[in-house]
């Protein structure tokens, strides 16, 4: 059977898809065929690291999305996530796209009726939606283990201040014009996954940048989100890219109605494979157990530690291979990215406008 063509958009430096690169080069079904990249040098040392032709690697992205691809991966800088998610649609190409889906409401609503339109497959790649104890958590909430879910926190502190001016230049980086609330996924998207849930209204707190002057909004020191949901939660998130904090924390923390369950405050997926927490669920436990949540499925096969994030990238990729061989609907498609993405975007308003409540789009 004919492998699927991808191309990876964004190979150099901290872009992400020299490893989702690894990961399709891995499954089966599909093979890389084509990278683009505007650094020379990082689309030289991809090329050959995937044992490309000069002809499959490009710099100019509106090239590259007319080449003979089946797939398009973007590990690209958010603000170009949306524009360049339409592009490769419009060109008959499916995508698989890093997170988030777009830093405006309008792209947001842009993308979901282009993939309507277009008919091709689109997926945003949150992967830690995909570590292994939140799919064991999917298990048990289907389970009706810890009843209905009404409340949820996550938090998402994680330090990158060099990444927001290059400490040796001085220079501003793209994250710098990144609130922290914007960057939402990691803790709303696997919440709003589990709960099988959207957000409808959100506000936020957090507009003061003390640690980092001259900066911008991305320098905020801590941004708090408050969202309700259409089935009557209530999820709040933290987050601060510049909150001086190791190991950084990804923490989860869900209520039910018959018990709940929460990972580790310590440890970080970085250099980490498990995270210890505990669980309670009524009638069964006395008092909350500890528990090892791991982060990669232990029963996994080799490759699929191939990529990034332990096991997660393998079966957010297996995933959406097969969405696109059996015709149906990715996990995280272009509607459920937009309901990802737009809490962050609508609770960073709210925090300007003086913490208000503010609607939240729903777009499909």
């Amino acid at each position: 059977m004919k492998k699927l063509k991808v191309g990876l958009v964004g190979v150099g430096g901290l872009a992400r898809g020299t490893g989702y690169g690894n990961v399709f080069n891995n499954h089966p079904r599909t093979q890389v065929a084509g990278i683009c990249d505007l650094d020379r040098q990082a689309l030289e040392k991809a090329r050959k690291e995937f044992d490309l032709k000069k002809s499959q690697a490009f710099e100019n992205y509106d090239d590259f999305v007319k080449a003979d691809l089946d797939i398009v991966f973007l590990g690209t800088p958010i603000p170009v996530h949306a524009d360049q998610a339409v592009k490769a649609l419009e060109n008959g190409k499916h995508v698989l796209s890093e997170v988030t889906a777009a830093n405006t409401v309008k792209d947001c609503e842009r993308l979901v009726k282009t993939v309507k339109k277009t008919g091709m497959k689109y997926m945003m790649a949150e992967n830690y939606y995909y570590y292994h104890y939140m799919q064991e958590w999917q298990k048990m909430i289907r389970q009706g283990k810890l009843g209905r879910l009404f409340y949820a926190e996550a938090e998402y502190v994680h330090e990158i201040r060099r990444l927001l001016r290059d400490p040796e230049t001085g220079k501003l980086q793209w994250r710098a014009n990144r609130p922290p609330i914007h960057y939402c996924s990691h803790c709303l998207g696997p919440l709003l996954m589990l709960f099988d849930d959207r957000i409808i209204k959100a506000t936020g707190s957090g507009k003061e940048a003390t640690m980092m002057s001259g900066v911008g909004v991305g320098a905020i020191d801590m941004q708090i989100g408050l969202f309700e949901t259409a089935k009557g939660a209530t999820i709040k998130m933290l987050r601060s890219q510049v909150a001086p904090r190791e190991p950084p924390i990804v923490y989860y923390s869900i209520y039910g109605t018959k018990g709940c369950v929460e990972n580790g405050r310590t440890a970080h997926p970085y250099g980490h494979d498990v995270t210890r927490g505990i669980i309670f669920i009524e009638g069964e436990d006395k008092v909350a157990r500890e528990v090892d949540w791991p982060i990669s499925d232990p029963g996994a096969p080799e490759e699929a530690r191939k990529g990034g994030h332990g096991t997660s990238e393998y079966y957010l990729v297996r995933d959406f291979i097969s969405s696109i061989e059996n015709d149906t609907e990715p996990p995280i498609n272009a509607v459920r990215a937009a309901d990802i993405t737009l809490p962050g975007l609508i609770a960073h308003d709210a925090a300007m406008k003086g913490n208000t409540w503010l609607d939240v789009p729903h777009f499909e």
